[in-house]
């Protein structure tokens, strides 16, 4: 309520605030025309005529509205009381002539040739005398605004300590007949409180002890559960080692029976086959056949050869890892288009055994899977020693694929090569990374901690291409 009041008399202050402005316009308005009459100003007459015309528009709006009750640029409204209305009409006369004065003096400025023939016409006897009147009775009009003002201020003070009374007793019958029981009724719940606070921290006291117990009891079901676990794992783990040792003397016993046995029957035909030939003295079409034979057998020889060493290379167990790697590097077909280098900074040592045929299954599982599926043109195997770690990483640049990441897609079972690298990897303690993406290529990375063995070989580090 007082808000508004507030706000009222705020927007009546503005209006007496436009009231007051029109007083200093007028004697600004009656300057300006003497200024524009004096020989002096004659070069200015033109500015001065200008200030005058903008003075004047602003004089004729703001008097408009402060009839009305409103101010320009707000949403104002202020209901003008019967006496602000008389004083008005006392002044209406004095407005007009003033203004009509004012308008004529402007019309005969812009009608002169030189500022000179306007001194000599202009009269400026209705202007001053309609000047003085008009500023008294603006006062009258303002005087009587103000007092309004106070007198609705003296009315608002009276509501505010009103209310202010009104809302102490409000206060005090509050304070007697509805605070005081709810202060004694809060004192008992108070007292409950603190005795069930009491039972509560007993009660605490003992579930926290359970609660440490059970604690110890989890942990050591936890430790329990996790050393079984662990047990298993390195049980499985001992197993699958076994199974994968197994194999690898199943490979190096086929790879030497072929070699040794398959191998050597292979070469013996094509010695008794090379002999027969020989002993067909021009008989060209039973030559020809014979020929055909023995490039036919040359290929089998070569490709039980390849099937030995793919099983179980002699170079790998005979002299390490990176002769095998770079043998490997080294065999594929000359006349395809794929480039396979090998680059190695390690010289001169011999992995553990198990390091070794990991490392080197691996390898050949990379390079024979870009080989079959990623129609690459550049392979590259890099065998090196970093930061206590052996690493091998195996590049190509050929189709790629996307490799499935969200956790409905990683339930799928992934491709029986990756798989077994992955396998092989774990076995050595090593930890098995793969990237790719579509025409994008391939990458294969493995990081096994770095152990040496006693033996060593001599070996330079390898460019191979």
């Amino acid at each position: 309520m007082t808000q508004l009041q507030t706000r009222r008399e705020a927007e009546r202050v503005m209006i007496i605030g436009m009231a007051s402005a029109q007083r200093h316009h007028s004697q600004r308005i009656v300057n300006k025309i003497l200024q524009l009459s004096r020989p002096s100003e004659h070069a200015r007459f033109q500015s001065n005529l200008t200030e005058i015309k903008t003075l004047f528009s602003e004089f004729e709006t703001n008097h408009l509205h402060i009839e009305q009750g409103t101010v320009p640029g707000y949403p104002i409204m202020v209901q003008n009381s019967d006496s602000v209305k008389i004083r008005f009409q006392f002044l209406k006369p004095y407005y007009f002539g003033f203004r009509e004065s004012v308008q004529r003096v402007i019309q005969e400025a812009e009608q002169v040739n030189s500022p000179e023939e306007f001194t000599s016409k202009v009269d400026l006897t209705a202007l001053l005398a309609n000047e003085t009147p008009f500023l008294e009775n603006m006062d009258a009009v303002v005087q009587q605004y103000t007092r309004e003002t106070l007198a609705n201020v003296d009315t608002t003070r009276l509501i505010e300590f009103t209310i202010y009374l009104f809302t102490l007793l409000a206060l005090v019958f509050a304070g007697w007949y509805i605070l005081r029981p709810a202060i004694n009724k809060f004192e008992a719940v108070i007292v409950q409180l603190v005795e069930a606070e009491t039972r509560t921290a007993t009660t605490n006291r003992k579930l926290l002890s359970l609660n440490r117990a059970l604690k110890e009891t989890r942990q050591q079901l936890f430790d329990a559960t996790r050393q079984q676990y662990q047990q298993q794992m390195d049980e499985q783990k001992l197993r699958t080692s076994y199974l994968v040792a197994g194999q690898e003397e199943e490979r190096k016993r086929l790879s030497r029976e072929l070699h040794d046995g398959i191998g050597q029957m292979l070469t013996a035909i094509k010695l008794q086959v090379e002999s027969f030939e020989r002993s067909l003295n021009g008989k060209e079409k039973e030559i020809k056949s014979f020929v055909v034979l023995k490039d036919l057998i040359a290929q089998t020889i070569q490709e039980t050869r390849n099937v030995s060493n793919n099983l179980m290379p002699t170079v790998l167990s005979d002299f390490g890892l990176i002769p095998a790697v770079k043998m490997l590097a080294d065999s594929h077909d000359k006349n395809s288009k794929t480039d396979i280098t090998f680059h190695t900074n390690l010289s001169n040592v011999r992995l553990d055994k198990s390091v070794e045929i990991g490392v080197y299954r691996i390898a050949q599982e990379a390079v024979s899977n870009a080989l079959r599926h990623a129609e690459p043109t550049q392979i590259t195997i890099d065998l090196f020693e970093k930061d206590n770690y052996l690493h091998l990483i195996v590049n190509d640049d050929g189709k790629g694929f996307r490799i499935h990441r969200s956790r409905k897609e990683d339930t799928k079972r992934p491709s029986q090569g990756i798989h077994n690298m992955h396998e092989r990897a774990a076995l050595i303690n090593g930890k098995f990374k793969i990237s790719s993406a579509p025409d994008k290529g391939t990458k294969v990375q493995v990081s096994i901690p770095f152990k040496l063995v006693q033996q060593e070989y001599e070996y330079t580090k390898v460019n191979a291409g």
